[in-house]
């Protein structure tokens, strides 16, 4: 028999040993739960802000007298929210990178394929060591390229409308804006511009964000 078909039946046969075969297979069902709870905990987490951004806007439409600043809370409370999605991303995303790495090299193999019998240093790595495999300046950025800068943006326009309704049929300018911006003793032009450069760091942040898996380069 040649050598590299006796290597092939080596990785695909041998290697996996009834007891093995089942560990592997009850670790790849616990992983598929976890990414399972995770994404429920991440559609919790949206919505979450979705809720509260709702609430807050209710409640500062509703009454002519109510600041503006309500919108700004809003920003504020949806970015702790961002921040916790991410963390839990990261998490889930470990889950999902052990599952992808069985679903590639281990089934396969299961199922007569040549692979490369290294990859269960790969899988002993992620399981000895966890590690999420991407930023939490990337997780930031995923989160808000798939549901936040969707929530961020609908508090901004609420903001403006705020705004445009307290002009009471004045005729809509910059500098309008600008004067009913100001809270209490804070210029208008300083919480515009701490607006404009909050929402250009997000963008930043939606733009910069990479999904780089090691098992998925080659």
């Amino acid at each position: 028999m040649p050598t590299g078909r006796a290597n092939a039946n080596a990785i695909t046969e041998a290697s996996y040993s009834t007891n093995t075969a089942n560990a592997l297979i009850h670790l790849y069902r616990a992983e598929v739960g976890k990414v399972t709870a995770y994404r429920q905990r991440l559609d919790t987490t949206t919505n979450w802000a979705v809720v509260t951004s709702a609430g807050l806007a209710s409640f500062a439409l509703g009454d002519p007298n109510n600041s503006h600043a309500t919108f700004l809370f809003a920003m504020f409370m949806n970015y702790f929210f961002l921040h916790l999605e991410a963390r839990r991303f990261r998490t889930y995303e470990i889950a999902h990178h052990r599952v992808r790495i069985m679903e590639r090299f281990f089934y396969p193999a299961m199922l007569g394929d040549k692979m490369d019998a290294g990859w269960h240093q790969l899988l002993l790595g992620e399981l000895a060591k966890p590690r999420s495999p991407m930023s939490r300046w990337d997780a930031l950025g995923w989160r808000l390229r798939r549901n936040y800068l969707w929530i961020y943006t609908a508090v901004l326009m609420a903001w403006l409308s705020k705004l445009d309704l307290t002009q009471q049929k004045v005729p809509v300018n910059l500098r309008g804006f600008v004067d009913l911006a100001r809270i209490g003793t804070l210029p208008g032009w300083l919480v515009g511009m701490g607006v404009l450069v909050f929402y250009t760091y997000l963008i930043y942040l939606a733009i910069r964000a990479t999904r780089d898996y090691p098992l998925e380069q080659d």
